[in-house]
């Protein structure tokens, strides 16, 4: 079975590519509307620092999402 690491690329000075640009930190405020690629439509109920967010996607349901909020998008 494989294993699947995280691992961090460094950049080489003697490669012909350029090194990737780091993606924006996403910021979210209580209340704004947001997309979940899994869960669908929901509003922030909490903010917990720029660690994780509680989303509301109706009915009760309530999610936690920890950053780096990659399946998360706001509206």
């Amino acid at each position: 079975m494989d294993s699947y690491r995280a691992t961090t690329r460094r950049h080489l000075s003697t490669s012909p590519f350029k090194p990737r640009e780091p993606e924006p930190v996403k910021v979210f405020e209580v209340g704004e509307r947001v997309s979940h690629d899994k869960e669908g439509l929901g509003r922030i109920a909490s903010v917990d620092g720029g660690h994780a967010v509680v989303v509301d996607f109706g009915g009760g349901k309530l999610v936690r999402v920890m950053a780096p909020f990659t399946k998360l998008y706001p509206l």
